[in-house]
């Protein structure tokens, strides 16, 4: 496995990590489906997942979308894959093509067509019959791929064959070599390890997942137990509740040999799918903690599931989405596959998107170091998945420096604060680290990365601090790290003795080193250490600020700019999206000049230059109309093949409350999104245009948005229909003990509660002369 002799960039793999052109490399992929998104927006989705941090893209093709009717192939418009993987690697973006055939993704059957069941083949075997089938699906695939394996200067890096499949491995290595014959090219072949799967050795690299919630548990109210594993620092890589509600017994085996490949992730759960009976919610801190947790506990391969939401195709015979009446055992939305991603199902820029583009500018930074070194628990851990009390923290080191992680948040059942906190690492040369300098208070929540031997610069090494490393660069010629505090504990940096240290802050200096109080982290907490062969810089942005850091290369060079919009690079071309009426961009260095519309005059913060920057007003409404106020509540039913609560059927909706929203045609005069947010009591809801279904929602908290931009002349012409359900009083459906008392109002009632249109502004600023609004 890996690149040809010779290839520029090679990626390889060994087994502890993946190399890209000789150097450790710490992928970080984002899933996003190109299938199930308007493909006018691809390129601008994408680089929103750049600006995210993330730096390889996997996505699925799901075989009945492309073979919906036998031997009719279609990889047209929305569907054409070579056009989407010619787009991520335009942006430098790497890529994982997830082929199947049986691919899952919440797709009906997962992703079989449906003619495949009257054939009387045997699939995901190797049976000769299904191999007859699968093989001109992956020979049109290779054809439309020809020419983008990295080792043709493409951007794919990885094929996936199948998915969650654990006892066949004879057939997974069949698959590869089919997939090869066909004339698909690859430096590395992956397939899903969870379960306990029985991979062919060396055939395949083994990749791993981790959710902070499960749909697919039943409906009882307690937290989903398995995936607590996964807010601990621990070696255990395997998950076998992923996919568990798929197999017809618990896994045997013992899963591929850990010493022999490197920890890879390709599932961790950049949020959770919402099911008809079960309904997580998911929050941000969730999310990062549990990244946190594998990196902590050795993931040399960052992988989300999903990073950006998507919508279910509507435009095939049969309903596209997984659900009771094609046998699986949960029913699933007809629409949206929002996943409650960093990025939703209509580009939405979720809070755990700016949370997890912190540790990836991280990962940017330092992971070639990290990728080397190895998890070194302390001995005395937690001592199983109900211990509360003890600290979870782990240290990845090469030795002689590394990295200590601190996780101190779980979902649903906090953990308490620690008071008195210390840390002693032991490193191979002997020495003992202690941070920090005297016992500080580790809040409930708390998750970070403290750095143990950083290099500054100039010889200058860091040897601890009580911030997280968020980037290092070159500002003005002087090397620069940044770093953001820790929420709730005291900024301590730790240099070796004799070094001069300038800037606002406390130094105390001594024979045995000089330790650094930055009593107030932000903007100006910039300082200058000066040592025998040069100076270099740090500065310390706080915990707010650091979800605002970017890091992009305009006008020549790399900057840091800080805002509380989106920011996409392009060029020298910086586009804004934002869903508030003013905004700004702070700047350092800043750049020789920046125009745009809006723009005010720059004014110092601190190290940074600081534009202002104002956007139109938003003076659209619509106007809300109730058609029809009372609703026939649905029978409870059930189904699947765990017999669990089932959707309301579509003929159930001919007696559901109507609302009509009327949109006006001025809403749609820029080219960002349109937001239709909805809050509605009910325990389903369907939108409809023009008497097409184009969106749902099971209830389960935040409010109900409607992308209505890729709708705009329809919306515009006929408006919006908002069918809403009520709950059954029987029918068991857990949603998240913070919102329950909602979900008991549905029992009673069915209504629309309020209607907003949510602008989300483009707005465009130059380094160079011109720039204007989108």
């Amino acid at each position: 496995m890996g690149s040809a002799p010779g290839t520029p960039r090679a990626v390889s793999v060994d087994s502890r990590c993946v190399q890209r052109d000789g150097d450790p490399w710490i992928p970080v992929t984002g899933e996003f489906h190109f299938s199930r998104y308007p493909a006018a927006e691809w390129r601008e989705e994408l680089l929103k997942m750049r600006a995210g941090g993330v730096d390889t893209v996997a996505t699925y093709l799901f075989w009945n979308q492309h073979e919906e009717h036998r031997g009719v192939l279609r990889f047209d418009g929305g569907l054409d894959v070579r056009r989407f993987v010619g787009l991520c690697g335009e942006l430098g973006l790497a890529v994982v093509v997830r082929i199947g055939p049986w691919a899952h993704g919440e797709c009906r059957n997962g992703g079989f067509p449906g003619w495949l069941a009257d054939t009387g083949c045997t699939p995901r075997t190797d049976d000769p019959a299904y191999l007859d089938l699968v093989r001109p699906y992956y020979t049109r695939i290779a054809r439309e791929l020809r020419g983008l394996s990295h080792d043709e200067g493409g951007p794919i890096v990885a094929v996936q064959v199948e998915n969650e499949l654990y006892d066949q491995p004879a057939h997974l290595a069949t698959l590869r070599r089919t997939a090869e014959e066909a004339g698909l090219r690859a430096p590395l072949w992956t397939a899903t390890a969870w379960g306990a799967a029985d991979l062919p050795a060396d055939v395949l690299l083994p990749l791993y997942g981790g959710y902070p919630e499960a749909f697919w548990e039943d409906a009882h109210k307690g937290w989903a137990r398995h995936t607590r594993r996964h807010y601990f620092f621990t070696p255990i890589r395997d998950d076998h509740a992923i996919g568990a509600d798929l197999r017809s017994h618990a896994p045997a085996g013992t899963g591929p040999d850990d010493r022999r490949y490197p920890y890879a992730t390709c599932e961790l759960g950049g949020g959770m799918a919402i099911a008809y009976h079960r309904r997580p919610l998911v929050p941000a801190a969730d999310i990062t903690s549990l990244a946190l947790a594998k990196l902590g506990s050795g993931s040399v391969w960052q992988g989300y599931y999903l990073y950006h939401g998507s919508s279910q195709r509507l435009d095939h015979e049969r309903p596209n989405q997984e659900s009771h009446d094609t046998g699986y055992p949960n029913d699933l939305p007809a629409v949206t596959y929002d996943f409650q991603a960093p990025l939703g199902e209509y580009g939405q820029v979720r809070p755990s998107f700016h949370a997890l583009r912190l540790h990836h500018l991280f990962l940017r930074d330092c992971g070639a170091d990290l990728a080397r070194m190895e998890p070194a628990p302390p001995e005395a851990g937690p001592d199983g998945l109900d211990d509360r009390t003890t600290l979870r923290w782990t240290v990845r080191s090469d030795g002689r420096r590394g990295f200590l992680f601190v996780n101190n948040h779980q979902p649903h059942e906090p953990l308490p604060r620690h008071d008195d906190a210390r840390f002693r690492v032991r490193l191979d040369d002997g020495r003992t680290v202690t941070l920090p300098d005297r016992p500080v208070t580790l809040p409930s929540g708390a998750h970070f990365v403290w750095p143990i031997g950083h290099d500054l610069g100039h010889g200058i090494v860091l040897d601890w601090a009580t911030a997280q490393p968020v980037t290092r660069l070159p500002v003005d010629g002087v090397p620069t790290a940044v770093l953001a505090a820790t929420a709730g504990v005291p900024v301590t940096l730790s240099l070796p003795a004799g070094l001069r240290v300038a800037g606002p802050a406390k130094v105390r200096a001594d024979a045995d080193g000089t330790l650094v109080s930055v009593p107030q982290p932000g903007t100006d907490a910039l300082l200058t250490i000066h040592g025998p062969a040069g100076r270099v810089r740090v500065l310390v942005v706080d915990e707010h600020q650091a979800l605002t850091v970017n890091r992009v290369h305009v006008q020549g060079e790399d900057r840091l700019v800080l805002s509380e919009a989106l920011v996409l690079a392009d060029g020298d071309e910086l586009r804004l999206h934002t869903t508030a009426s003013t905004t700004s961009l702070a700047f350092l260095p800043a750049p020789d000049s920046l125009t745009g519309t809006g723009l005010g005059a720059p004014a110092a913060d601190g190290a940074f230059t600081r534009w202002p920057l104002a956007l139109p007003g938003d003076a659209a409404e619509p106007t809300v109309t109730c058609v029809r106020a009372e609703a026939t509540v649905p029978p409870a039913r059930t189904g699947g093949s765990h017999d669990r609560a089932s959707a309301p059927r579509d003929e159930d909706f001919d007696s559901a409350v109507v609302y009509h929203v009327s949109v006006p045609r001025e809403a749609f005069a820029g080219r960002g999104e349109v937001l239709l947010r909805v809050a509605y009591t009910g325990d389903v809801a369907r939108a409809y245009i023009g008497g097409r279904l184009v969106a749902d929602h099971f209830w389960y908290g935040p409010d109900w948005e409607i992308g209505l931009r890729r709708f705009a002349e329809e919306a515009a012409g006929h408006g919006v229909e908002i069918r809403v359900l009520p709950l059954a009083e029987d029918s068991e459906v857990y949603v998240d003990a913070s919102v329950r008392d909602g979900l008991a109002a549905a029992r009673e009632r069915a209504c629309v509660d309020r209607v907003s249109l949510v602008h989300v502004h483009r707005a465009t600023v130059r380094a160079a002369d011109g720039a204007g609004h989108d």
